[in-house]
């Protein structure tokens, strides 16, 4: 039973929410012991952390306990919640001398009721909390659900994530409290139509609360809609609903007037609602019995045959992978997201996959607010034990529910890479015959257990697309897949050409949405020097691999990094084949844009910590050339060519298609592109006429001309590629290697 009531202007009393953060006692051990530990020696930590983090403890990995002694002023008749935010990646947790409970899951938040263990006033209170994050050396049979943070070829090996590495809180309540809240977008018959451009008939608020056997017959609940980003009025509504000690859950269907939607940065503004559900004892509204504030957009995203739309507009998906923030994710802040979404976005990026983890919630609120697009892989990476299942099962939903109501969050996927891998490098029969068969015949990862934690998600939220895995070339008999291709990287020294353009034309599908792609580069010479000498002579070459990824054996297939007599050369060797990979790739996708094409995120954005990698922007946050040259590539008005070879001969003649593509939704009804020719010492040797053509709004890719050029002497020459449309112009280089 629900009933409207008149809104009053009372404010309510202000509940309390008790941060734990700050310096806790730390004591790694060798086995449990319950609640016994006062005689030991411990040491001092900072919490949210990792424990190797503390300078005696950089190498740990096992098991620790937590302690912290504090104090609090508890109010009659309220209830107190202890709320742990992350911990990775198992724990107990016991309030002065009672066992509250235990969890295992590191990226969700986990609550105890501790109004009748905790002490008041000055008397102190002991809370300690028992932690194991084990090192899993079976690779294959992995049990801890924690992503890349235990299994990757892109974290430091030597590290563990082990600690508790977000908030502890102590919340208060009145006599019910939320639990969970949604708000869901219902259309009309509950059904979204395509390219439908009009907003939802209403809105559904969920709300899950506990009550204790002192709640109310009837509590009130207020719902306010404040604009957060944009000018406009408040909506707040305010109604009764029976509780009864216990579960209970309330729903409520409601109108915004006039609603703003929420749009990636590139079609039009991200608006955002500040959202707030406060429950009350009374109609006069002052006894307060808990509240939920947090903001939220409105918006509709749906795949159709891997064609993304976004509230009802069809759109070009142009991204990256992004990894954790750093190794030690707990030293990530808002503004260090800030500061790589904002490189993102400066890049044309409409969209992050956020690979094979759960980043903090800052990640996804900065998302939100920059209108960036979230890809949410769940953090399962290559091959695990049979006997997951059961907690992969009961983590999805935890997943779905903490991130449920962020309007950039637009695609759950729950595996990455199904398949057999110990280590990237490896070679051998087995392991290469493991890797082929769990990719193309039968992986129990993929058949089995991501089949069905994809239809837990699809319970979960039927309001957005779930994939089952990523990783794999979408063949006939496996549809629902993205593509990871590294031509050009981890494939034979024949060239990514030929391979990769015989297989498009083979089976087209295979493009319909690419999510890996790349090669390694070296990082910028200022940050280099700070994990390896500047005279390449004194490298130590194991040390990169062993602790910084480096792969120096299939680096050396494509190029002969060996012999560069410099640091800056080095650089310069990586820096261009890696924009060269990145370049073919996504002009290529870009040439089937909507033709299969929905989309593409190279691989990857960013290092979490110093790095020989496939990144464009290192560990310090200084974008390396391939940066400015993917920022180039993904601009929404783009000219491009296609070469079909690698090198050319002298006075050899070169035929080359131009292409232009347009992503933005503006019209630009005169185009001129021109194209020249430089040799190796920046002369020009050739130049084409102007060309003249149109960019519609969200066109896909169309030849403007065919051209053709020589040169008549050897060495590394640029094709120069202008465009002007409107009173804008871009300009697009290509290496063209002439011997």
């Amino acid at each position: 039973m629900t009933s409207n009531i008149n809104l009053v202007n009372v404010r309510p009393e202000i509940l309390q929410r008790l941060k734990l953060d700050g310096e806790w006692d730390l004591l790694p051990i060798t086995s449990f012991r319950g609640n016994y530990y006062s005689d030991e020696q411990w040491l001092t930590m900072t919490v949210p952390s990792h424990w190797q983090q503390h300078p005696e403890l950089e190498f740990y990995a096992g098991k620790v306990v937590y302690r912290k002694r504090f104090s609090i002023k508890k109010k009659k008749g309220m209830r107190y919640r202890l709320r742990f935010n992350g911990v990775f990646y198992f724990y107990i947790a016991y309030l002065n001398g009672m066992r509250l409970g235990e969890n295992e899951g590191y990226f969700f938040a986990r609550e105890f009721d501790i109004t009748e263990h905790l002490k008041d006033q000055d008397v102190p209170n002991e809370l300690l909390v028992e932690v194991d994050c084990p090192d899993e050396h079976n690779k294959n049979a992995k049990h801890l659900i924690t992503g890349v943070f235990s299994h990757w070829d892109c974290l430091d090996p030597k590290t563990n994530p082990g600690g508790i590495w977000q908030s502890v809180e102590i919340i208060e309540s009145g006599a019910q409290y939320i639990s969970e809240l949604r708000l869901r977008p219902v259309r009309r018959e509950d059904v979204v139509r395509l390219a439908d451009e009009n907003p939802p008939d209403t809105i559904e608020l969920r709300a899950d609360i506990v009550a204790n056997s002192s709640v109310p017959s009837a509590p009130v609940y207020r719902l306010t809609f404040t604009p957060y980003n944009f000018d406009g009025k408040p909506f707040s509504i305010a109604w009764r609903a029976n509780a009864a000690p216990g579960d209970n859950v309330v729903e409520r269907f409601f109108e915004l007037e006039n609603p703003k939607l929420w749009w990636t940065h590139d079609l039009a503004d991200p608006n955002l609602y500040t959202v707030k559900v406060e429950t009350f004892g009374d109609e006069l509204l002052r006894n307060r019995l808990d509240v939920w504030e947090f903001r939220w957009g409105l918006r509709w995203f749906e795949l159709h045959d891997w064609i993304p739309y976004l509230n009802g507009h069809r759109l070009f998906l142009k991204g990256n992978n992004y990894p954790p923030g750093d190794t030690r994710i707990a030293s990530m802040t808002r503004e260090r997201y800030l500061q790589d979404f904002q490189l993102a976005k400066s890049a044309n990026m409409n969209f992050m996959r956020i690979h094979a983890h759960v980043e903090k919630p800052e990640l996804y609120d900065v998302a939100d607010e920059l209108g960036i697009l979230i890809w949410q892989d769940f953090p399962m990476q290559w091959s695990y034990a049979r006997e997951v299942l059961p907690q992969a099962e009961r983590q999805v939903p935890l997943m779905v529910r903490t991130l449920y109501n962020h309007p950039s969050v637009a695609i759950w996927c729950m595996h990455n890479e199904p398949i057999h891998i110990t280590d990237t490098k490896e070679t051998g029969f087995a392991p290469t015959f493991k890797s082929i068969w769990t990719s193309f015949v039968y992986s129990w990862d993929r058949e089995v257990m991501d089949v069905q934690l994809k239809k837990i998600a699809e319970r979960e939220d039927p309001t957005r697309p779930v994939l089952h895995c990523s990783g794999k070339w979408p063949l006939p008999w496996m549809k629902d897949v993205d593509s990871h291709f590294y031509f050009g990287w981890y494939s034979p020294p024949e060239g990514p050409k030929r391979r990769f353009e015989l297989l498009t034309k083979l089976y087209p599908r295979v493009m319909q949405f690419v999510t890996e792609f790349g090669a390694q580069s070296f990082p910028n010479r200022e940050s280099a020097r700070k994990f390896m000498p500047d005279d390449v002579s004194k490298i130590d070459w194991n040390h990169l691999v062993e602790r910084h990824h480096f792969q120096p054996n299939i680096m050396s297939v494509w190029y002969d990094w060996r012999n560069a007599k410099s640091l800056d050369e080095l650089i310069a060797l990586s820096q261009d084949y890696q924009i060269e990979i990145n370049q073919y790739y996504i002009d290529r996708l870009r040439l089937h844009k909507y033709n299969p094409c929905g989309g593409f995120a190279p691989f990857m954005f960013l290092d979490s910590n110093p790095a020989v990698q496939w990144s464009i922007v290192d560990y310090w946050r200084a974008p390396k050339q391939s940066y400015y040259h993917m920022q180039v590539a993904l601009n929404p008005e783009y000219v491009f060519t296609l070469l079909d070879k690698d090198e050319y001969e002298v006075g050899e003649t070169i035929d080359a298609p131009l292409y232009v593509v347009n992503d933005s939704l503006w019209d630009y009804p005169d185009v001129r592109v021109r194209a020249e020719l430089l040799d190796p010492h920046d002369q020009s040797v050739w130049q084409s006429g102007e060309m003249q053509t149109t960019l519609e709004p969200d066109s896909a890719a169309k030849l403007v001309q065919r051209i053709s050029f020589k040169a008549a002497r050897s060495g590394d020459h640029r094709l120069v590629l202008t465009m002007q449309y409107g009173e804008k112009s871009l300009e697009n280089h290509y290496r063209v290697r002439i011997v």
